[in-house]
């Protein structure tokens, strides 16, 4: 190799290092600049690709810890939880007023039983603990077998191998309120709901069929084999019925929006309305005569209701319903809430507008809904979350964890709440809840006879509101399963409950 190529050959190896490329090399060709091109840019995706996984990974970990970690530590089918109930003497479940809803206690065997002093009063809300867990059993199972008793006596207990006292779980539940509710309701089967109007705390929550908590677990298969009395089921938050008449809260509403000129609506009641192959009875076929739309709300006409219907634009009727919160999940901070139905086309035809308007038709509600809406017109039209649990103690008293009033948003305007709570007071003074008319308080509400059967037999209800000046407004929905009319079975309970809490 003589001097001058070696000296060439130098040149370009530097030129090559400095990133130099001349045309006729193989790098500084075209075709490969484009082809090199290509590949950094699918190795950019790729690097993107695999940078958007891992940030994606990083929130999934991130929801999970915040949102999730709570719900799945307390499943009872985590063993995890088992290690604690080996250290912790799981904690007790009073009532916002201090009465004890649940409690475990040891013999002097060292045994361990949950007890419920109230008995079978608080079954459903409080739940089980026995072949699974329900209510609030279930639901704050982890805070009830956390312990927040000082760390040098939980340290002092492990070592003599005793249990330390798990925290307790003070509810928004009022005993008074309660216990009049169940004993209202009686033998009968059916539901009460109570709450606070302006922050969605339940003060009551009662349903029927139930069980004792206690002796649960030695009758589970004959509890559990019984299909038609549900036993297990709470029928407050999670059964689904027809909504009778209390359904004209709605249909009413939505004739307001369509029509500015509601004030002027006639309709003459002779007992009975016949439109095509369909007809309609008023409950016990009476005669309401001449009616405006309150009177025909107060006096709870069917005939009236039910041509409104034909009336309405049922597109615009379904908007409502969804607005009400049906056909969606209850927004609620409880252990469980089934979801409402509304579901109704123009196709349908006559008889399925008819009686849904009514309350009657393929819709399906429950109380804990309809209390929610009962509240929101007292509210305004503002809806509150329901919540059972107001704080977590632990064995000295200190607040170790607490849950706030927290609103849903509105589901109707001021002034149609407004409208509506003209409507239900008249309902009490006027029309067929006139027996709950009471000079201490002011209570609102409209009743109902929900159809169940071909045989035209009738759950009834009442869903309303109460107030009186120096105490909190209530909410409340009863139904009584084969009830009849609602004014002969379902007021009388919600009459009580009002008098209870406002004595």
């Amino acid at each position: 190799m003589d001097q001058t190529t070696a000296s060439r050959r130098a040149a370009a190896e530097e030129n090559r290092r400095r990133g130099i490329r001349y045309p006729d090399s193989p790098e500084g060709n075209p075709e490969n600049l484009r082809r090199n091109g290509g590949r950094k840019f699918e190795f950019h995706l790729i690097n993107v690709f695999f940078i958007l996984l891992f940030l994606a990974l990083i929130a999934y970990f991130i929801f999970f810890l915040v949102v999730r970690s709570e719900s799945v530590i307390s499943n009872s089918h985590n063993t995890r939880m088992n290690l604690y109930a080996e250290r912790v003497l799981r904690g007790s479940i009073l009532t916002a007023d201090g009465k004890t809803i649940a409690e475990s206690k040891t013999d002097e065997k060292g045994k361990e039983t949950r007890s419920y002093p109230s008995g079978r009063m608080f079954a459903h809300v409080a739940g089980y603990t026995n072949n699974g867990k329900s209510g609030i059993e279930s639901k704050y199972n982890f805070s009830l077998l956390r312990s927040h008793t000082f760390f040098l006596k939980q340290i002092y207990n492990d070592l003599l191998g005793k249990k330390s006292q798990g925290d307790s779980v003070v509810t928004t539940l009022n005993y008074k309120v309660q216990k009049t509710a169940y004993q209202a309701l009686g033998d009968r089967k059916g539901a009460v709901v109570v709450l606070d109007v302006k922050t969605g705390k339940v003060l009551s929550m009662v349903s029927k069929p139930d069980f004792d908590p206690e002796t649960l677990a030695a009758k589970w298969k004959k509890v559990t084999s019984d299909g038609s009395s549900s036993v297990l089921l709470n029928r407050a938050s999670n059964g689904l019925y027809p909504p009778g008449s209390t359904f004209k809260i709605l249909t009413a509403l939505e004739y307001i929006h369509e029509h500015k000129n509601y004030k002027d609506y006639s309709h003459h009641c002779t007992g009975s309305v016949t439109k095509g192959k369909t007809t309609i009875h008023c409950y016990g076929n009476t005669a309401h005569g001449t009616v405006n739309l309150q009177k025909a709300f107060e006096k709870s006409c069917n005939t009236a209701f039910s041509t409104i219907g034909l009336d309405l634009n049922i597109k615009k009727y379904r908007t409502l319903a969804d607005r009400m919160m049906f056909n969606q999940p209850l927004p609620t901070n409880l252990f469980s809430a089934a979801s409402s139905r509304f579901t109704l086309e123009k196709k349908q035809g006559t008889a399925k507008i008819m009686t849904t308007a009514i309350g009657q038709g393929d819709t399906l509600v429950s109380p804990l809904h309809m209390a929610m809406i009962a509240a929101a017109i007292d509210h305004n039209g503002v809806v509150m979350k329901p919540y059972a649990v107001d704080r977590v103690k632990n064995d000295t008293g200190l607040t170790v964890s607490s849950w706030s009033p927290e609103t849903y948003g509105s589901i109707m305007d001021p002034s149609d709440a407004a409208v509506l709570k003209k409507f239900m007071r008249g309902v009490v003074t006027e029309g067929t809840a006139r027996a709950m008319a009471d000079d201490s308080y002011q209570a609102y509400g409209k009743t109902g006879s929900a159809e169940y059967n071909e045989k035209g037999d009738s759950h009834g209800w009442f869903v309303g509101f109460a107030s009186k000046k120096g105490k909190r407004d209530i909410a409340i929905a009863v139904i009584v399963e084969n009830g009849g009319s609602g004014s002969s079975s379902a007021v009388p309970v919600a009459e009580k409950v009002f008098d209870t809490y406002f004595a």
